[in-house]
Order: structure tokens, then C-alpha cells, then sequence
């Protein structure tokens, strides 16, 4: 490794990057995505169903336990290995040590989870699945404000985004088709595996200079993950507008299983999920490259961000007003439309209000927590309302308002366009 390309860590990046470089990082980026969502959306609520009878709870109350007890280990192990990774000097660089071993970590604890007896190891092998697979995503997500200039990341991020939906119906369709819950997840484990291969292979990383590493203490480590939003406004408003609007689709999502059996009494809750999940990423692929490259070209992200949160609280208030299965296709359509704007543009958005580029990976993970700490906060809101405060018409109405506030709320970013 040249000198010069050891510097190059923490330069600004100005040189373009490849199509070869953006689709293997997108397809490492859906992998890891498959790992999360074959669980998510079908296995677990299969294993809860099969662990409740017998617990005192219910498979919605178990099912939010269990996700929100991974959602905690990913809300602190994101921007704990995005830090690591920023202080890495390997040879192999500073982000790819970390992906190599994330998805392979991920891939055995995907393995422990499919042989999970009861709701304890079921939550021990998900923290795993968490802990794991938000290393290597940490390392993946840095790569970007590493090697891509500012007025590219929107395309970059728009087939990143793309890459994510991807992997999200992959791993509800590698899930449904295995034809169990542990063929279920060694597919998935496979394909984590496999699909990180060409990134790790055939790029080469940047690798941070000894000399330009900081000095380490506990207490700097640890300050260093408060971003404060009086120093950094832009960074506060930015990450909480995407906590809003995650938190409003993790609403959509958490129980739509439970939603197509229970409330629609769909004949086949599995499939419906698979068909609901396929028609939102068709949708969300013809929007997400194209919002990005946009965006990109007029140089401005804010009312891209507003008009699809906008977009967005529409279709999630007609999942609760139009109650069918007609009604949950079109949501979907929809919800696809808006997520796929978002998605693209937010995180471009994102890289250009970092404050420091020696802690890419850091602040890049402390902003991902608006990524995982939805998950900790949706089953503690969606469970008592579906059960206590009006079912899934409140929810939905609930979801809807969250995003709209996302949304609204991007007007206060001041740095950006």
C-alpha cells in the first residue's frame, strides 16, 4: 500500500468510482440484508408461533420480545464496529477485515438460530444474527463516504438501496421456498456468504496509516459516540428524521404476517407476505436509482426526502382505512414508490453531514442507530395498541403520523439543498 493511497482514508474522495466497485458493493450490501429479512419477516414469526403455546404470551408479545432484544444489540454494535473499523490499520484496509468477519460470523449464528429449541435461544441466536451481521453492514456503509464523491453518492446510494429491497424480497423468498424454518435459514446463511465474495475478492480497500490512528483511551472512545446536536444541528435533524420514518415502515412491517392471517384472513399469510414484499420492491426499484441520480444532478436532497415521507404516511394511512387484500397491494405499490426516494436520497443526504472523515464509520453507525433503534421502539408501540388500543386501524393510523413528522421535519436541515 503507497503512501499516497494510505492517505487517501481520510481524503475527501474526488475520483469517480466504477460500476464494477458500486454493483459489488450493492450485492454485499443486499446479502447482508438477506441475513436480516428471512428472519424477519417469515422465520421468527414461524418460530414464535411454534414457541407461544405454553409461554404465557402470545406470539405477537414474543415475536416483539425477540426483535426487540436484537434490535438493542444492533442499536450498540453498529456504531461500536463502525468506530473499530475506523481505527483499523490491516493491510486489507480498514472496512474489509470487518465485513469477512461479520458475514461469517452471521452465517454461523444464522445456523445456531435454525436449531433454536425454545424463545430463549431463539433471542440468543437473533443478538448473534444482530451482532454479527452490524459489523460487516457498519464496514459496508463507510465504504461509501470512503471512496465516493459527494455528487455521485445518490446513484451509489440509490443501488445500494436497490441492493437492500433486493435482498429483503430475496430473503423473504429464499425463507418461504426452503420449505422449513432451518432449510429456511442455511439459504440464507448461504447466501450471505456467497454474496459478499466478489466485494471482499476483487476490491482493494483503503488502509488507514498507522500514524494517522488516534491515541486510545475508554473515555474518548466512548465520547466519541455522542454527536452533539447543538454542535452538529444538521446531524441531529438528519438523524431524526430517519428514525421517524424507519420507525413509521418498521410499524408497516413488524405484524404484517399477522395482519394477512388475523385481520384479512388470507388463505395463505406466508405467500401473501412474499407477493405484498415483491410488489413493494418492484416498485421501489423503478424509483430508488433514478431519485438518486436525480437528485445528484440537480444538487438537492430535502424535497426529494419530503415529498416521498409525504408519499409514504399516505399509503400507510390506506392500509388503515382500505382493509383488504386490494387495499394492501396498492399500499405496498405505493409504499415502494415513496421508500425508494427516500431510501437513496436520505442516505446521500446522510454522507454529506458528516462532520469529520476519521470517524466515517462512527458517525455513519451512530446514524444507523435511527436505523435500529425503530425496531426496539415499534414492538413496544405496536403491541399494545393491536392488542389493547384498537387493533391494526390505529396502528397503521399511528405509522402513518410518525412518518408525516419525518417528513416535515427535514425542513430543518440548513447545510444541505
Amino acid at each position: 500500500m503507497t503512501t499516497a493511497r494510505a492517505a487517501a482514508a481520510l481524503a475527501e474522495p474526488v475520483e469517480r468510482v466504477g460500476r464494477g466497485w458500486t454493483a459489488a458493493l450493492a450485492l454485499a450490501n443486499g446479502a447482508i440484508w438477506v441475513g436480516w429479512f428471512g428472519p424477519l419477516q417469515i422465520l421468527l414469526a414461524s418460530q414464535a408461533g411454534d414457541f407461544a403455546p405454553g409461554s404465557g404470551m402470545s406470539k405477537e408479545t414474543m415475536l416483539a420480545w425477540v426483535t426487540g432484544a436484537g434490535a438493542v444489540v444492533s442499536l450498540l454494535a453498529n456504531p461500536f464496529f463502525g468506530a473499530l473499523s475506523d481505527r483499523t490499520t490491516a493491510r486489507r484496509g480498514r472496512r474489509t477485515p470487518w465485513i469477512v468477519a461479520g458475514t461469517a460470523g452471521g452465517a454461523l449464528s444464522l445456523l445456531l438460530l435454525a436449531g433454536a429449541g425454545g424463545p430463549w435461544t431463539m433471542t440468543l441466536g437473533w443478538c448473534l444474527v444482530q451482532l454479527t451481521l452490524n459489523a460487516a453492514f457498519a464496514a459496508v456503509t463507510a465504504a461509501v463516504p470512503d471512496r465516493v464523491p459527494r455528487l455521485q453518492r445518490g446513484a451509489v446510494g440509490g443501488w445500494l438501496g436497490a441492493a437492500q429491497i433486493l435482498g429483503v424480497v430475496g430473503g423473504t423468498g429464499l425463507a418461504t421456498a426452503a420449505g422449513g424454518i432451518g432449510p429456511g435459514y442455511a439459504a440464507c446463511a448461504v447466501f450471505t456468504l456467497v454474496g459478499v465474495a466478489p466485494y471482499v475478492l476483487r476490491h482493494e480497500d483503503l488502509r488507514l496509516a498507522p500514524a494517522d490512528r488516534p491515541p486510545w483511551s475508554w473515555r474518548g472512545f466512548l465520547a466519541g459516540f455522542w454527536l452533539s446536536p447543538r454542535r452538529h444541528p444538521d446531524l441531529g435533524w438528519a438523524w431524526l428524521t430517519r428514525f421517524l420514518m424507519n420507525l413509521s415502515n418498521s410499524l408497516v412491517l413488524l405484524y404484517l404476517l399477522y395482519y394477512l392471517r388475523d385481520r384479512l384472513h388470507y388463505a395463505d399469510p406466508d405467500r401473501g407476505v412474499l407477493i405484498l414484499t415483491a410488489v413493494n420492491g418492484l416498485t421501489l426499484m423503478a424509483t430508488v436509482v433514478t431519485g438518486g441520480v436525480w437528485s445528484d444532478r440537480v444538487g438537492r436532497r430535502k424535497p426529494f426526502v419530503v415529498w416521498s415521507g409525504v408519499l409514504m404516511a399516505l399509503a400507510t394511512a390506506a392500509l388503515s382505512g382500505w382493509q383488504t387484500w386490494a387495499g394492501a397491494i396498492v399500499a405496498s405499490a405505493v409504499l415502494g414508490i415513496g421508500f425508494g426516494v427516500f431510501t437513496s436520497v436520505d442516505f446521500a443526504l446522510m454522507t454529506d453531514v458528516l462532520p469529520k472523515a476519521l470517524d466515517r464509520g462512527k458517525d455513519l453507525g451512530v446514524i444507523n442507530v435511527a436505523n435500529a433503534l425503530p425496531q426496539v421502539a415499534a414492538p413496544a408501540l405496536a403491541a399494545p395498541i393491536v392488542t389493547y388500543l384498537g387493533g391494526y386501524r390505529v396502528l397503521y393510523l399511528v405509522a402513518a403520523a410518525v412518518g408525516l413528522a419525518g417528513a416535515v421535519l427535514v425542513g430543518r436541515i440548513r447545510g444541505v439543498e
